[in-house]
């Protein structure tokens, strides 16, 4: 069977899911990787959707860092009169949303359909604690950094993977910002070339950049590829939204 998981819920994360042709319905579970408010601001559009769309109960899984739960209390509380709303007007809609959300901690290890998943501490401090999974399946095993700089426990969670997706940053275009606060954005995201020496340490398959700070302009991407290639020899690929990649064990 196919086992469908959502790693992080930011902004237009239900058109992107529709764009690649899955409804929240489909989803085994939501992986959170921390709480900052771009990995998170689109849950409760998960949530919503889900529970609209799905003629039967169909109860949401959600695993995240402690605190989690605290975050889906208050959407919950935020979404109140919305879900009352559609109660009222839909006489086949009973219930409210069924969510189940489970704090996890590094070590855990959980079945979500026909995978499982471990948990591994990441530092993304001050935001914390934040946490990356490691998704092995019959086929291959992919490890979602989220953000976060490198670390033991990184290269511990990614060790063998056959993939491992992170969030980077290039250093020398932030650096050309005169902002105070968005250089403060270096000292707690990897680098291309960071990504590249943990998939190195860790012998990962193919190295998968994503959630590009700042974004790459058209004609870039070999630039972005080479910084990348310098440290690392396995396959590169640039994760776009929307991009699809087939990732098996040798």
């Amino acid at each position: 069977g196919e086992t469908l998981l959502l790693v992080d819920a930011g902004r237009g994360v239900i058109q992107r899911l529709a764009a690649a042709g899955v409804f929240p319905g489909m989803l085994g579970a939501v992986l959170i990787t921390h709480l900052h408010s771009d990995h998170i601001t689109d849950l409760n559009d998960v949530i919503t959707t889900r529970w609209i769309m799905s003629p039967q109960p169909n109860p949401l899984m959600i695993y995240g860092p402690v605190g989690m739960k605290k975050v889906v209390d208050g959407i919950m509380m935020m979404l109140g009169s919305d879900i009352q709303y559609r109660l009222d007007h839909h006489d086949d809609l009973n219930d409210a949303p069924a969510v189940v959300v489970v704090e996890v901690s590094p070590a855990d290890v959980f079945t979500v359909g026909e995978v499982s998943v471990r948990v591994g501490a990441t530092d993304h401090r001050p935001c914390g604690p934040t946490v990356g999974f490691r998704v092995e399946g019959a086929d291959a095993t992919v490890v979602l950094g989220g953000d976060g700089i490198p670390c033991d426990t990184l290269d511990e969670l990614c060790a063998g993977a056959d993939g491992y997706v992170q969030t980077v940053l290039r250093d020398d275009l932030v650096k050309l910002v005169p902002l105070p606060r968005f250089q403060d954005i270096l000292d707690y995201h990897s680098t291309v070339e960071q990504a590249a020496q943990t998939a190195t340490r860790a012998g990962v398959g193919t190295l998968v950049l994503t959630h590009y700070v700042p974004g790459i302009a058209p004609g870039q991407e070999d630039e972005w590829r080479a910084l990348a290639a310098a440290h690392f020899a396995g396959e590169i690929v640039l994760g776009d939204d929307l991009t699809s990649v087939t990732i098996t064990r040798p």
